[in-house]
């Protein structure tokens, strides 16, 4: 075997090492590894030592095994500090408005409440537009009840707890009927609103999960109320779930169902 493929081996020995961590155990021992890996305990061995010796991994003295070493979380912190939902979404978006001919929007989680943080508009003459930026709650609209949806138990009921607007006529404010809603709603991962947060307006919306698996935002398709029509709106429940999916990919990372 040359050099350069026996390097090459040994580097993909070493990520698939590391990568067992994601999913595995917070320890994972020698055997462990090489059982799942197929090498041998040596080899196994020699590559944790290099590993923690550069602190990659790391082991505590009352516990048998390896974990991840405060390199392998500071390399975490800086791709999550690098990762941007608007560069993943900007083509998904921009692709999904020339598919619906509606306003598609991608939605962020701020504090409590959500905010717009891009839009492709609809080329159609009476279109539904947001405003990039502006705060909202999360009890109103497909956007906010999809991420509230989403959100620790504890959170959300925190958020419920408090004043729930009114914002339109169809503004859900029982919170027994929110959670009821809630709850289907986490179980699709989509969520529609037809008047609620805007008078006349239409919306359907997928949550998004960032590379950390916690939610992030949503994405929507938007536009008047009287073109959501129930065959239009199974195929964006579709068309957004999609979505989701695409940009989740484009980190690298798809939350498991």
């Amino acid at each position: 075997m040359s050099a350069e493929n026996s390097g090459t081996e040994t580097a993909g020995r070493v990520a698939d090492v590391l990568l067992l961590f994601i999913d595995g155990g917070q320890y994972l021992g020698v055997t462990a590894i090489s059982r799942a890996l197929g090498l041998s305990k040596a080899v196994v061995y020699r590559i944790l030592q290099s590993l923690v010796s550069r602190e990659l991994l790391a082991t505590d003295p009352d516990v048998s095994g390896y974990r991840l070493g405060p390199a392998a979380v500071a390399l975490g912190a800086s791709a999550l500090r690098r990762f941007d939902a608007r560069v993943a979404a900007a083509p998904v978006l921009r692709r999904l408005c020339d598919q619906t001919g509606e306003t598609t929007t991608l939605s962020g989680l701020v504090g409590d409440e959500r905010v717009y943080l891009q839009q492709f508009e609809s080329p159609r003459e009476i279109k539904m537009t947001v405003d990039i930026g502006r705060r909202f709650p999360l009890h109103a609209g497909s956007s906010g009840k999809v991420i509230l949806a989403c959100l620790p138990e504890e959170r959300r009921e925190a958020i419920l707890a408090d004043d729930l607007a009114t914002l339109t006529d169809r503004t859900v404010t029982s919170r027994d009927e929110l959670r009821d809603q809630l709850t289907q709603i986490a179980e699709e991962g989509v969520a529609v609103s037809l008047g609620e947060r805007q008078s006349g307006a239409g919306s359907v919306a997928a949550a998004l999960f960032g590379p950390d698996g916690e939610i992030h935002g949503a994405i929507s398709i938007c536009g008047p109320e009287y073109r959501f029509t129930p065959d239009l709106i199974d195929r964006y429940r579709t068309l957004v779930r999609d979505a989701v999916t695409e940009i989740q990919q484009h980190w690298g990372w798809v939350p498991k169902s």
